[in-house]
């Protein structure tokens, strides 16, 4: 032992940086809020939701809550649509028109790095300048 410390311990001196984290936080908030937005607006660009008179399309709204974002359709028949993928969808006006049609961003879907990927670069624009 030198110095009379104990082996294997090491001093360690923290100073947040309070405005940073707030600053931080605050580009957090608005990254969600815009992932949340983009994948609203891919959802619409996929042509993936049934599509008659566009009211359901249309109804798609970003709901967000602390750091909770949700993408919802809210009309009375949207949990019917969305839950039922074997109805035969017309395809006219949404090619693409399919019940589950968020379900390409969960894992194992064909988008399923979308929002993570989205979320890295607008936090990351965001964020700029405040980490150093």
């Amino acid at each position: 032992m030198r110095g009379g410390s104990k082996a294997g311990t090491v001093e360690v001196k923290v100073e947040w940086d309070l405005r940073a984290m707030r600053q931080l936080q605050a580009a957090a908030a608005e990254a969600l809020e815009r992932t949340a937005n983009d994948v609203l607006t891919d959802i619409r660009n996929s042509q993936v939701v049934p599509k008659d008179t566009g009211a359901l399309e249309d109804s798609g709204f970003v709901q967000i809550m602390g750091f909770v974002a949700s993408v919802v359709f809210d009309t009375p028949y949207a949990r019917r649509l969305y839950w039922h993928p074997e109805y035969n969808f017309r395809k006219d006006k949404n090619p693409y028109a399919q019940g589950l049609w968020m379900d390409m961003y969960l894992p194992g879907g064909e988008k399923e790095t979308f929002i993570r990927d989205t979320f890295a670069a607008h936090f990351k624009a965001l964020s700029k300048g405040l980490i150093t």
